[in-house]
């Protein structure tokens, strides 16, 4: 069996893996590349969920590639367009050459001996296993599990006579126009199918066991739009990334500093959409602090219309049980429907299910820190992107990528071949990578994700103004990364060159 060796091996040709992929050949065009995806498509999450009205939850400015401008006016775009604007950019860099889809990463073995990652991948549509070698390891496959979303077992489920479908598997052709449908959720995904089902379906109901913050955005920022129209795309598109930049950091600050203000305002705005309803704000004044989960949006209020109009309609309550025609609540109401989507959220999964070793050996995720949010504690030559969980994840999918680069090509002007990160019995935190936050996701996922320290480089506190300084300025070599075995620490001539070097992309 033929062994294939790159410098550098992508997991995941989705918005990260392929951020990745861009950025090292536009800062290591030198080094050669593969991207191994499980599927036959660019896109990852794009390209996996198809339910109705499937678009982005953060604005496009943020949410694509700083190297690459969102050139269309909307500022929340559909699964498609977002898809579209991936592949676009892979073919842009050539990067879409570099794929290797319908390839799933099974194993990854660091080797001391040769210092290289030994990967095995399924073809499948041969069923081989194929033996690919590395440098350097890059996950880029996102958080969660794409073969299994999170779905609760409810009682009575089998004397259901409709149809039960999940969000993550949505069926191609799914008929329901002019059918009453029933959607248990509160999150984004509900939030998002709900408006966009109601042009078929008889009635859509919307069924929560709790509240979510939701606040209206416009679908066409026209200070954005103006800036389109008046100066060149890249400076547009850098001006209007910086501006929701800030307003997205203030929003959040502001929660977390001022939560009953924030409340008040979000809960203010709220009310204004029910005027001359007799729908009751309990439906949207969740028990927790703004922030404490993920903030939902809707373009141009759209779910709060069909509510308004009657075509929908929004429940709080307890399901008692699934009934031959519906759901039973706590309440005795019953709820019809004849088709039911558990829109109930995902479970997450590192690096796609891939067992990891070193030498061999499992690595314990859940007893590891993360280096600069990034890099895991014992792990050689790896790298793990993980976006943000309080703005768009591409932010810190960008600074992951740059910060590669940067480390790749100190690697090479110095002659290392290896980099690791050791923590050196720093404290752990309960607090995982994906801390901040107290949604059900997260918290279900907790031992299976790596977790944070006290202090930097270990704590991860999901702040885009404090990681560009220390991804894309800051001296690589420090007293936790050891190069070829050894911790070299900060050097003065690094401290001094690291943001001139960084500066001009050496």
């Amino acid at each position: 069996m033929s062994v294939q060796h790159q410098d550098v091996l992508i997991i995941g040709a989705g918005i990260s893996g392929i951020g990745a992929a861009c950025h090292l050949k536009r800062e290591c065009p030198n080094k050669s590349i593969a991207i191994l995806e499980r599927r036959h498509a660019i896109g990852g999450t794009w390209d996996l969920f198809r339910y109705p009205g499937i678009r982005s939850d953060s604005d496009m400015y943020t949410f694509g590639f700083n190297f690459k401008p969102w050139t269309e006016a909307r500022v929340l775009a559909d699964g498609e367009s977002i898809r579209g604007y991936v592949r676009k950019t892979a073919e842009e860099y050539g990067v879409d050459q570099k794929i290797r889809f319908g390839r799933k990463v099974v194993t990854a073995n660091w080797s001391s001996s040769d210092k290289r990652w030994h990967v095995a991948a399924v073809n499948d549509e041969t069923g081989e296993t194929e033996e690919y070698t590395a440098n350097f390891l890059l996950g880029c496959s996102g958080y969660y599990n794409y073969d299994e979303g999170f779905r609760p077992e409810f009682p009575g489920e089998a004397d259901f006579q409709g149809q039960i479908v999940h969000p993550q598997f949505w069926p191609e052709n799914l008929d329901y126009a002019g059918k009453k449908v029933v959607i248990i959720g509160s999150g984004a995904t509900a939030i998002t199918l709900v408006p966009n089902m109601t042009d078929k379906a008889a009635h859509v109901s919307m069924l929560q066991r709790s509240p979510t913050y939701i606040l209206s955005v416009p679908s066409v920022d026209p200070v954005s739009k103006l800036l389109q129209k008046t100066l060149p795309a890249k400076l547009a598109y850098q001006l209007n990334r910086g501006r929701n930049i800030a307003i997205q950091r203030t929003l959040y600050k502001a929660s977390r500093s001022r939560p009953d203000s924030v409340r008040r305002f979000i809960l203010s705005m709220v009310k204004r959409q029910l005027v001359g309803t007799n729908i009751e704000m309990r439906h949207f004044t969740p028990d927790y602090a703004p922030w404490d989960q993920r903030l939902c949006v809707v373009p141009n209020g759209d779910l709060f219309k069909v509510l308004r109009n009657g075509k929908a309609s929004i429940h709080t309550e307890q399901i008692e049980r699934f009934t031959a025609n519906g759901i039973l609540l706590k309440s005795g109401e019953t709820l019809e429907a004849d088709i039911i989507v558990t829109a109930t959220g995902l479970n997450v999964q590192l690096l796609g299910g891939v067992k990891t070793t070193v030498d061999n050996a499992p690595i314990v995720v859940k007893e590891k820190l993360t280096y600069k949010g990034l890099m895991i504690d014992g792990v050689p030559n790896a790298a793990i992107v993980f976006g943000y969980t309080n703005a768009s994840w591409t932010l810190k999918a960008d600074l992951a990528a740059e910060y590669v680069c940067r480390l790749l090509k100190h690697m090479d002007r110095n002659g290392y071949s290896t980099v690791e990160p050791r923590a050196n019995n720093h404290p752990l935190s309960e607090d995982t990578v994906l801390g901040g936050l107290s949604s059900g996701y997260i918290r279900r996922a907790a031992d299976q994700l790596p977790r944070q320290g006290s202090a930097a480089p270990w704590l991860v506190d999901q702040n885009y103004l404090r990681d560009i300084p220390q991804l894309r300025f800051s001296a690589i070599e420090d007293d936790v990364l050891a190069f070829d075995g050894k911790v070299r620490g900060k050097s003065s001539v690094e401290r001094f060159t690291a943001p001139l070097r960084a500066a001009l992309g050496r």
